[in-house]
């Protein structure tokens, strides 16, 4: 460990007691939130860590005390579609106060004024702000100017311990907000196929469907995706994976106008069947449009999937020529066809896929760069300033303000 440390030039480690919260908790997998814990805070643990993570005491039928070592905190929520995050995180900042952490990780953009509490009481506090919220279609223009107002304010409220996933992100906030940040993405993991027969349980068969997995929210383009396979000439099914956890009319609207070879299978909270989808899809199809470093299309990619990801700066830095890209739908009828006509290009992406995650996106790597930040902030430096580069750079680099 002490040679690895060197030969990175990365911050020695200490052993440092760290609460991490903003999402619904674990070992929920709801969204990339909450696979972000559950690959972070274990490994953090195995490094001889102390690692609280808050749970949304609603959503958890059963409370065990801990999880693979991580320390389990179940706290209330108002579990609305506006409130269930901001009442959540306003009762961990509270609590937390009173553990004594050296360092303290909040996900999500919309906690960013909770983040004044551990400000005045001078502890030391990260904010990972995710996507762009304020761009999100489930949300009203109030909603919008909250999360804008939140990012906006995010960089002054915690100067020190800003976190983007991704550099078009980084590059964003420092052109929107002057707000630098610490950049540091999602990690996967390399895994292949080990009961297809999982796929038959959901009336698919191997290699004959593409999949959809995301929320089924309007930024992540379900609408423009069914769109484009109706478009194609293909026997394969469409197979959407994910709802939207309110009632939604974009949703309702997929479902009465999407045609018979879309098929809607709801959430699926089982990791191993989400595996099984992703491994025995003959392509899988990202539409998402507002995220940094999207945790579901690293999955894709350990999951040796052929990729078709929409075009935008976020999903071409993280596929660099490890899947295709496509604009609109008429696009994607296109990339569909492609791969149809020609399955070996499909091939060629299912093999090159996983290279991407094993050389730039591990998570062991991730959670060096996660380390080092906590230490940053524990010893009272400015990761924002100096942290080591997340994308296959080790050297320390300085980030420029706008």
């Amino acid at each position: 460990m002490v040679n690895e440390l060197v030969k990175r030039n990365l911050t020695p480690r200490r052993k440092l007691r760290i609460a991490i919260f903003g999402g619904r908790g674990i070992p929920s997998t709801y969204s990339g939130n909450e696979t972000f814990f559950i690959e972070l805070a274990p490994r953090l643990v195995e490094r001889g860590h102390e690692v609280i993570v808050y749970c949304r005491k609603a959503l958890f039928k059963e409370r065990p005390p801990e999880y693979k070592g991580v320390r389990l905190i179940y706290l209330p929520s108002i579990e609305t579609k506006n409130l269930g995050t901001f009442t959540h995180t306003f009762a961990c900042m509270i609590d937390v106060l009173r553990r004594d952490v050296d360092a303290m990780l909040v996900t999500n953009v919309a906690n960013a004024l909770h983040c004044v509490i551990p400000r005045l009481f001078r502890q030391n506090c990260a904010l990972n702000v995710d996507g762009i919220e304020w761009k999100r279609g489930k949300w009203g223009p109030v909603g919008k100017a909250y999360f804008y107002m939140n990012a906006w304010l995010s960089g002054k409220i915690l100067p020190k311990g800003i976190v983007t996933d991704a550099y078009a992100m980084r590059q964003l906030y420092l052109d929107e907000f002057r707000t630098p940040s610490a950049c540091i993405a999602y990690g996967g993991n390399i895994e292949s196929s080990t009961n297809p027969e999982v796929v038959r349980d959901y009336g698919l068969e191997p290699r004959e469907y593409y999949l959809v997995l995301s929320r089924m929210v309007p930024e992540n383009s379900a609408d423009l995706i069914i769109d484009g396979f109706n478009r194609s000439v293909t026997r394969r099914t469409l197979a959407i994976v994910g709802d939207a956890n309110y009632r939604s009319k974009f949703v309702a609207d997929l479902k009465a106008c999407a045609g018979s070879r879309v098929r809607f299978l709801g959430h699926v909270s089982n990791r191993n069947h989400m595996k099984e989808f992703f491994c025995n899809a003959y392509a899988y199809i990202h539409g998402h449009t507002v995220g940094g470093t999207n945790p579901t299309l690293l999955h894709a990619l350990g999951y040796s999937a052929c990729i078709l990801a929409r075009n935008n700066p976020f999903n071409a830095e993280v596929l660099d020529g490890h899947g295709l890209l496509f604009q609109d739908a008429s696009d994607l009828a296109a990339k569909i066809q492609l791969i149809e006509d020609r399955p070996e290009v499909a091939e060629d992406c299912r093999r090159c896929a996983p290279e991407r995650i094993r050389t730039v996106y591990n998570w062991d790597r991730i959670t060096d760069q996660y380390e080092e930040l906590f230490c940053q902030l524990a010893d009272g430096a400015d990761p924002t300033k100096v942290h080591s580069s997340v994308l296959g750079v080790d050297e320390k680099t300085e980030i420029p303000v706008a």
